[in-house]
Protein backbone atom coordinates (compact mmCIF):
# COMPACT_ATOMS: atom_id res chain seq x y z
CA UNK A 1 0.00 0.00 0.00
CA UNK A 2 1.52 3.55 -0.88
CA UNK A 3 1.50 6.03 1.42
CA UNK A 4 2.88 9.70 2.05
CA UNK A 5 4.74 11.25 -0.95
CA UNK A 6 4.74 8.24 -2.76
CA UNK A 7 0.59 7.97 -2.58
CA UNK A 8 0.65 11.71 -4.17
CA UNK A 9 2.90 10.93 -7.03
CA UNK A 10 0.47 8.11 -8.47
CA UNK A 11 -2.23 10.94 -8.70
CA UNK A 12 -0.38 12.64 -10.64
CA UNK A 13 -1.23 10.92 -13.83
CA UNK A 14 -5.33 11.90 -12.83
CA UNK A 15 -3.96 15.97 -12.51
CA UNK A 16 -4.00 16.34 -16.20
CA UNK A 17 -6.75 19.14 -17.62
CA UNK A 18 -8.77 18.37 -20.56
CA UNK A 19 -9.42 21.69 -22.09
CA UNK A 20 -12.62 20.84 -24.10
CA UNK A 21 -14.07 18.90 -21.10
CA UNK A 22 -13.58 21.87 -18.60
CA UNK A 23 -14.95 24.55 -21.29
CA UNK A 24 -17.93 22.15 -21.90
CA UNK A 25 -18.67 22.26 -18.11
CA UNK A 26 -18.42 26.11 -17.52
CA UNK A 27 -20.35 26.97 -20.44
CA UNK A 28 -22.94 24.23 -19.95
CA UNK A 29 -23.24 24.84 -16.59
CA UNK A 30 -23.67 28.98 -16.62
CA UNK A 31 -26.40 28.20 -20.02
CA UNK A 32 -28.27 25.99 -17.53
CA UNK A 33 -27.86 28.99 -14.90
CA UNK A 34 -28.83 31.87 -16.95
CA UNK A 35 -32.08 29.49 -17.97
CA UNK A 36 -33.08 28.80 -14.38
CA UNK A 37 -32.75 32.63 -13.91
CA UNK A 38 -34.75 33.74 -16.87
CA UNK A 39 -37.26 30.94 -15.21
CA UNK A 40 -37.10 33.29 -11.84
CA UNK A 41 -38.47 36.17 -14.25
CA UNK A 42 -41.30 34.82 -15.97
CA UNK A 43 -44.55 35.70 -15.15
CA UNK A 44 -45.71 32.11 -13.44
CA UNK A 45 -47.42 31.01 -10.36
CA UNK A 46 -44.88 31.50 -7.52
CA UNK A 47 -44.81 27.79 -7.06
CA UNK A 48 -42.96 27.78 -10.40
CA UNK A 49 -40.54 30.85 -9.96
CA UNK A 50 -39.47 28.79 -6.70
CA UNK A 51 -38.60 25.89 -8.33
CA UNK A 52 -36.48 27.99 -10.90
CA UNK A 53 -35.19 29.70 -7.74
CA UNK A 54 -33.76 26.93 -5.88
CA UNK A 55 -32.79 25.11 -8.83
CA UNK A 56 -30.80 28.47 -9.97
CA UNK A 57 -29.15 27.88 -6.34
CA UNK A 58 -28.04 24.49 -6.66
CA UNK A 59 -26.34 25.60 -10.20
CA UNK A 60 -24.74 28.29 -8.75
CA UNK A 61 -22.93 25.66 -6.16
CA UNK A 62 -21.96 23.71 -9.02
CA UNK A 63 -20.55 26.55 -11.01
CA UNK A 64 -18.42 27.76 -7.95
CA UNK A 65 -16.84 24.35 -7.30
CA UNK A 66 -15.90 24.61 -11.33
CA UNK A 67 -14.79 28.27 -10.09
CA UNK A 68 -12.94 26.49 -6.96
CA UNK A 69 -11.15 24.18 -9.38
CA UNK A 70 -10.08 27.13 -11.65
CA UNK A 71 -8.52 28.85 -8.86
CA UNK A 72 -6.58 26.15 -8.33
CA UNK A 73 -5.44 26.15 -11.72
CA UNK A 74 -7.35 22.19 -11.90
CA UNK A 75 -9.09 23.18 -15.10
CA UNK A 76 -8.30 25.88 -17.79
CA UNK A 77 -4.83 26.60 -16.19
CA UNK A 78 -3.79 29.05 -19.03
CA UNK A 79 -6.15 30.20 -19.99
CA UNK A 80 -7.30 33.94 -19.14
CA UNK A 81 -10.38 33.94 -20.83
CA UNK A 82 -11.26 31.53 -17.61
CA UNK A 83 -9.15 33.61 -15.36
CA UNK A 84 -11.49 36.65 -16.41
CA UNK A 85 -14.66 35.21 -16.65
CA UNK A 86 -13.99 33.00 -13.38
CA UNK A 87 -13.02 36.17 -11.52
CA UNK A 88 -15.69 38.14 -12.78
CA UNK A 89 -18.20 35.03 -11.18
CA UNK A 90 -16.16 35.38 -7.96
CA UNK A 91 -17.56 38.92 -7.77
CA UNK A 92 -20.69 37.68 -8.66
CA UNK A 93 -20.43 34.48 -6.36
CA UNK A 94 -19.40 37.02 -2.91
CA UNK A 95 -16.23 35.27 -3.36
CA UNK A 96 -13.44 37.43 -4.91
CA UNK A 97 -10.52 35.54 -5.98
CA UNK A 98 -8.40 37.85 -3.42
CA UNK A 99 -9.66 36.61 -0.69
CA UNK A 100 -10.69 33.12 -1.70
CA UNK A 101 -7.15 31.99 -3.59
CA UNK A 102 -5.11 33.63 -0.52
CA UNK A 103 -7.46 32.13 2.32
CA UNK A 104 -8.14 28.87 0.73
CA UNK A 105 -4.79 27.75 -0.80
CA UNK A 106 -3.49 28.67 2.92
CA UNK A 107 -6.24 26.06 3.97
CA UNK A 108 -5.01 23.70 1.69
CA UNK A 109 -1.71 23.72 3.60
CA UNK A 110 -2.66 23.69 6.94
CA UNK A 111 -5.34 21.55 6.98
CA UNK A 112 -6.42 20.77 10.39
CA UNK A 113 -3.24 21.88 12.36
CA UNK A 114 -4.99 23.67 15.48
CA UNK A 115 -2.96 26.53 15.76
CA UNK A 116 -3.89 27.83 12.13
CA UNK A 117 -6.72 25.95 11.49
CA UNK A 118 -9.28 29.00 11.96
CA UNK A 119 -7.62 30.45 8.76
CA UNK A 120 -9.77 29.40 5.62
CA UNK A 121 -12.08 27.26 7.63
CA UNK A 122 -13.87 26.99 10.89
CA UNK A 123 -12.55 27.79 13.85
CA UNK A 124 -11.84 24.60 16.26
CA UNK A 125 -10.73 25.15 19.56
CA UNK A 126 -9.37 22.67 21.72
CA UNK A 127 -11.64 21.09 24.92
CA UNK A 128 -8.57 23.11 27.14
CA UNK A 129 -8.73 26.28 25.82
CA UNK A 130 -12.70 26.27 25.26
CA UNK A 131 -12.50 26.10 29.65
CA UNK A 132 -10.47 28.83 29.57
CA UNK A 133 -11.68 30.97 27.38
CA UNK A 134 -13.53 34.24 28.04
CA UNK A 135 -17.49 34.57 27.87
CA UNK A 136 -17.36 36.58 24.69
CA UNK A 137 -14.40 34.54 23.44
CA UNK A 138 -16.90 31.41 24.20
CA UNK A 139 -19.81 33.08 22.46
CA UNK A 140 -18.18 34.28 19.40
CA UNK A 141 -16.84 31.21 18.67
CA UNK A 142 -19.85 29.26 19.00
CA UNK A 143 -21.44 31.56 16.73
CA UNK A 144 -18.94 30.85 13.90
CA UNK A 145 -19.61 27.52 14.04
CA UNK A 146 -23.42 28.07 15.01
CA UNK A 147 -26.07 26.11 12.46
CA UNK A 148 -28.12 28.96 11.87
CA UNK A 149 -24.75 30.71 10.78
CA UNK A 150 -24.25 27.96 8.48
CA UNK A 151 -27.57 28.44 7.49
CA UNK A 152 -27.48 31.72 6.34
CA UNK A 153 -23.89 31.66 4.99
CA UNK A 154 -25.53 33.81 2.54
CA UNK A 155 -25.38 36.84 5.13
CA UNK A 156 -22.51 35.49 7.38
CA UNK A 157 -19.91 33.58 6.18
CA UNK A 158 -20.12 35.46 2.38
CA UNK A 159 -21.48 38.88 2.71
CA UNK A 160 -19.53 39.69 5.96
CA UNK A 161 -16.65 36.56 6.16
CA UNK A 162 -15.74 36.83 2.20
CA UNK A 163 -16.21 40.98 1.48
CA UNK A 164 -17.46 42.99 3.74
CA UNK A 165 -14.49 42.18 7.01
CA UNK A 166 -11.59 41.29 4.83
CA UNK A 167 -12.20 44.91 3.00
CA UNK A 168 -12.39 46.29 6.41
CA UNK A 169 -9.64 45.17 7.26
CA UNK A 170 -7.20 45.53 4.20
CA UNK A 171 -8.91 47.65 1.49
CA UNK A 172 -5.69 47.75 -0.54
CA UNK A 173 -5.42 44.54 -1.24
CA UNK A 174 -9.20 43.80 -1.16
CA UNK A 175 -10.71 46.17 -3.55
CA UNK A 176 -12.71 43.01 -5.39
CA UNK A 177 -14.64 42.66 -2.29
CA UNK A 178 -15.80 46.39 -2.37
CA UNK A 179 -16.64 45.68 -5.98
CA UNK A 180 -18.52 42.53 -5.24
CA UNK A 181 -20.40 44.41 -2.36
CA UNK A 182 -21.46 46.93 -4.72
CA UNK A 183 -22.40 44.81 -7.80
CA UNK A 184 -24.52 42.79 -5.59
CA UNK A 185 -26.35 45.93 -3.90
CA UNK A 186 -26.96 47.62 -7.67
CA UNK A 187 -28.46 43.81 -9.06
CA UNK A 188 -30.68 44.27 -5.96
CA UNK A 189 -31.53 47.62 -6.79
CA UNK A 190 -32.28 47.09 -10.75
CA UNK A 191 -34.32 44.11 -9.67
CA UNK A 192 -36.15 45.94 -7.06
CA UNK A 193 -36.91 48.70 -9.27
CA UNK A 194 -37.88 46.75 -12.72
CA UNK A 195 -39.15 43.52 -11.89
CA UNK A 196 -40.09 44.44 -7.94
CA UNK A 197 -39.50 43.19 -4.59
CA UNK A 198 -40.25 39.56 -5.69
CA UNK A 199 -38.07 39.44 -9.00
CA UNK A 200 -35.49 40.10 -6.23
CA UNK A 201 -36.02 37.18 -3.48
CA UNK A 202 -36.93 34.66 -6.59
CA UNK A 203 -33.89 36.00 -8.93
CA UNK A 204 -30.83 37.07 -6.15
CA UNK A 205 -31.68 36.17 -2.95
CA UNK A 206 -33.48 32.55 -2.60
CA UNK A 207 -30.51 31.56 -5.41
CA UNK A 208 -27.67 32.92 -3.25
CA UNK A 209 -29.79 31.42 0.45
CA UNK A 210 -29.21 28.11 -1.30
CA UNK A 211 -25.94 27.91 -2.59
CA UNK A 212 -24.73 29.76 -0.11
CA UNK A 213 -26.34 27.49 2.53
CA UNK A 214 -25.29 24.52 1.26
CA UNK A 215 -22.02 25.35 0.34
CA UNK A 216 -21.58 26.64 3.80
CA UNK A 217 -22.15 23.38 4.95
CA UNK A 218 -20.03 21.14 2.95
CA UNK A 219 -17.31 23.43 3.60
CA UNK A 220 -17.93 22.63 7.75
CA UNK A 221 -18.97 18.92 7.50
CA UNK A 222 -16.18 17.91 5.20
CA UNK A 223 -13.37 18.92 7.98
CA UNK A 224 -15.65 18.85 11.05
CA UNK A 225 -17.12 15.17 10.69
CA UNK A 226 -17.16 12.79 14.33
CA UNK A 227 -13.81 10.53 12.85
CA UNK A 228 -11.80 13.75 11.74
CA UNK A 229 -8.53 14.48 13.21
CA UNK A 230 -6.11 17.31 14.60
CA UNK A 231 -2.59 18.03 15.25
CA UNK A 232 -0.12 20.20 16.52
CA UNK A 233 3.02 20.76 14.61
CA UNK A 234 4.71 17.45 15.32
CA UNK A 235 2.92 14.74 13.63
CA UNK A 236 1.38 16.84 10.89
CA UNK A 237 1.69 15.56 7.47
CA UNK A 238 0.02 16.97 4.68
CA UNK A 239 -0.76 13.24 3.42
CA UNK A 240 -2.62 12.54 6.74
CA UNK A 241 -4.30 15.72 7.04
CA UNK A 242 -5.70 14.59 3.66
CA UNK A 243 -6.83 11.49 4.54
CA UNK A 244 -7.51 12.03 7.85
CA UNK A 245 -8.94 15.31 8.23
CA UNK A 246 -10.91 15.00 5.10
CA UNK A 247 -13.80 13.51 4.17
CA UNK A 248 -15.81 11.94 1.91
CA UNK A 249 -19.07 13.09 1.89
CA UNK A 250 -21.48 10.20 0.12
CA UNK A 251 -24.55 11.85 -2.23
CA UNK A 252 -26.73 10.74 -4.57
CA UNK A 253 -25.56 10.83 -8.37
CA UNK A 254 -27.69 14.25 -8.54
CA UNK A 255 -26.07 15.88 -5.88
CA UNK A 256 -23.07 14.76 -7.13
CA UNK A 257 -23.20 16.51 -10.17
CA UNK A 258 -24.60 19.65 -8.80
CA UNK A 259 -21.79 20.05 -5.54
CA UNK A 260 -18.91 18.81 -8.29
CA UNK A 261 -17.66 16.03 -6.96
CA UNK A 262 -16.89 18.23 -4.04
CA UNK A 263 -17.41 15.20 -1.73
CA UNK A 264 -14.12 13.29 -2.95
CA UNK A 265 -12.54 16.07 0.03
CA UNK A 266 -9.63 13.40 0.91
CA UNK A 267 -8.82 12.82 -3.05
CA UNK A 268 -9.41 16.81 -3.70
CA UNK A 269 -6.78 17.59 -0.72
CA UNK A 270 -4.28 14.97 -1.21
CA UNK A 271 -4.04 16.54 -4.65
CA UNK A 272 -6.09 19.65 -5.53
CA UNK A 273 -4.42 19.92 -9.44
CA UNK A 274 -6.85 16.83 -10.04
CA UNK A 275 -10.31 18.36 -11.96
CA UNK A 276 -13.11 17.49 -10.18
CA UNK A 277 -14.80 15.40 -13.35
CA UNK A 278 -11.54 13.11 -12.89
CA UNK A 279 -12.31 12.43 -8.96
CA UNK A 280 -14.35 9.32 -9.16
CA UNK A 281 -11.84 7.92 -11.33
CA UNK A 282 -9.05 8.54 -9.02
CA UNK A 283 -11.09 6.82 -6.55
CA UNK A 284 -11.74 3.71 -8.59
CA UNK A 285 -7.55 3.75 -9.52
CA UNK A 286 -6.22 3.93 -6.28
CA UNK A 287 -7.35 1.56 -3.57
CA UNK A 288 -5.40 2.90 -0.69
CA UNK A 289 -8.39 6.15 -1.36
CA UNK A 290 -11.82 3.01 -1.20
CA UNK A 291 -12.29 3.50 2.28
CA UNK A 292 -11.84 6.80 3.48
CA UNK A 293 -13.77 8.77 6.70
CA UNK A 294 -17.40 9.37 5.48
CA UNK A 295 -19.83 10.94 5.96
CA UNK A 296 -23.00 12.32 4.40
CA UNK A 297 -26.23 14.69 4.12
CA UNK A 298 -28.60 12.03 5.65
CA UNK A 299 -30.31 14.14 8.80
CA UNK A 300 -28.65 11.90 11.61
CA UNK A 301 -24.86 12.63 9.80
CA UNK A 302 -25.64 16.49 9.74
CA UNK A 303 -26.96 16.29 13.07
CA UNK A 304 -23.81 14.33 14.12
CA UNK A 305 -21.64 16.78 12.62
CA UNK A 306 -23.18 20.03 13.82
CA UNK A 307 -23.32 18.82 17.44
CA UNK A 308 -19.10 18.58 17.46
CA UNK A 309 -17.59 21.79 19.24
CA UNK A 310 -14.08 21.49 20.66
CA UNK A 311 -11.28 19.19 19.91
CA UNK A 312 -10.44 16.76 22.59
CA UNK A 313 -6.82 16.32 22.90
CA UNK A 314 -6.87 13.41 25.44
CA UNK A 315 -9.28 11.40 24.04
CA UNK A 316 -8.15 12.60 20.33
CA UNK A 317 -11.60 13.41 18.87
CA UNK A 318 -14.18 15.85 18.03
CA UNK A 319 -16.65 16.57 21.10
CA UNK A 320 -20.01 18.45 21.83
CA UNK A 321 -19.46 21.10 24.62
CA UNK A 322 -17.91 20.33 27.63
CA UNK A 323 -19.31 20.56 31.00
CA UNK A 324 -17.55 23.02 33.79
Amino acid sequence: MRTGPELIKATKPFAVDSTARSWWYVLSTAALLAGALTGTLWDVPWGVRLFFSVLAGLLVLRLFVIYHDQQHHAILPRSRVAEVLMRVFGVLALSPSSVWRSSHNYHHNHNSKLRSAHIGSFPVMTKAQYLKSSPGERRLYLFTRHPLTILFGYVFIFLHGMCLYPFWNTPKKSVDCLVALVVHGLIAAGLIHWVGWQGWVFTQVVPHFVACAIGSYLFYAQHNFPSVEFADKSGWTYEKAALESSSFMRTGPIMGWFTGNIGYHHIHHLNARIPFYRLPEVLRALPELQQPKTTSLHPLDILRCLRLKVWDVEAQQMMPLPRE
